[in-house]
């Protein structure tokens, strides 16, 4: 079953956040996920809108997602991203 990572971010240093993304980027495609949402524009529907970027990623199983993220390759990209922005991210399981 897929499993998808949600990110909710506010970039706080937009240089070393666009230093963060490229990094972030090559660690979830070696770990064989992909983007569906990256960014762009948000409409709130209901309650107030998340504060700037939205990210969402699909992986093809809730092991991989989270292998990925206590990987060694995202720690480095997150070690960037400290600082940069405050972020929201969780796992959730998608439906088979």
């Amino acid at each position: 079953m897929p499993a998808y990572v949600i990110y909710q971010g506010e970039v706080l240093d937009p240089d070393r956040y666009e230093v963060y993304k490229p990094k972030s980027a090559a660690s979830i495609h070696d770990a064989g996920g992909r983007f569906l949402v990256r960014g762009g524009d948000v409409e709130a529907l209901e309650g107030d809108a998340p504060p700037q970027r939205t990210v969402v990623l699909e992986f093809p199983t809730r092991a991989a997602a989270v292998a990925w993220y206590r990987g060694q390759q995202y720690a480095e990209a997150r070690s960037t991203r400290a600082g940069a922005a405050r972020a929201h991210m969780y796992v959730v399981d998608g439906v088979d």
